[in-house]
């Protein structure tokens, strides 16, 4: 999955079906934004079937991907941090 920018515009990629979505930010003030977008798609895709629930990784302070994960109960959100 890669990143893509356009100039100082945060980015979000949709990958598999939507079952992944990676977050890069060029603005800090838009994280949260970001973030609760990507989120909110995710659970547009679990919610028909009721089968997982999100994890958020963040790769560094600009970067996060998020996915649907078995690991994580239907309905729940739970974060990693890897830097």
């Amino acid at each position: 999955m890669g990143a893509l920018t356009h100039g100082k515009e945060p980015i979000i990629m949709h990958t598999q079906a939507t079952h992944n979505v990676e977050v890069v930010v060029t603005e800090p003030s838009r994280l949260y934004e970001l973030l609760d977008d990507a989120e909110a798609t995710l659970r547009q895709v679990a919610r028909p079937h009721c089968y997982s629930g999100i994890l958020v990784t963040r790769h560094t302070p600009s970067r996060y991907t998020l996915a649907l994960s078995d690991t994580v109960p239907y309905g729940e959100t739970r974060e990693q941090i890897l830097s």
